[in-house]
């Protein structure tokens, strides 16, 4: 199992996942079509042509969900008891097809749970990075994980 406990962390603990990522076009189509974004600058390329990108913008949540994905692996994997919140979700930069993301993550707080006896609450920023090193997307995310054994 890759997970770790949640006594198994640290603020400070930082790490950077594999694999990274190439964003596809599928990717942001079928993500797009499955949750009903119908963005013209997500799947229209004579629309997004025509903005300020010049091409077609992948759909931010596509890369916050990626973002989640590439990290779970590493970090709760079989040690999750429940996501708690994601906040303070930015992007600073568009993600477009074809980029390739890499995501790191970092503990930026932890504590015991109070209500919960055998279980901790762990606050990771989990920060997306394309090909060009640029930050596509940062977040908190909060987790409750189980102790160790």
């Amino acid at each position: 199992m890759p997970g770790r406990f949640f006594d198994e962390w640290q603020v400070g603990d930082r790490l950077t996942h594999q694999p990274s990522r190439t964003v596809t076009e599928t990717d942001n189509l079928l993500f797009s079509a499955m949750t009903h974004n119908m963005q013209p600058l997500h799947l229209d390329a004579e629309a997004a042509k025509a903005s300020e990108f010049g091409q077609i913008l992948v759909n931010s949540t596509f890369t916050f969900s990626l973002a989640v994905g590439l990290s779970i692996a590493d970090t709760t994997v079989g040690t999750l008891v429940a996501n708690l919140g994601f906040d303070k979700v930015i992007t600073p930069k568009p993600t477009f097809i074809g980029d390739t993301l890499t995501c790191a993550s970092e503990v930026v707080e932890m504590r015991e749970s109070r209500s919960r006896p055998g279980q901790g609450i762990v606050v990771f920023r989990h920060e997306l990075t394309n090909q060009r090193g640029e930050v596509a997307l940062s977040m908190l995310r909060t987790v409750l994980l189980k102790k160790g054994v």
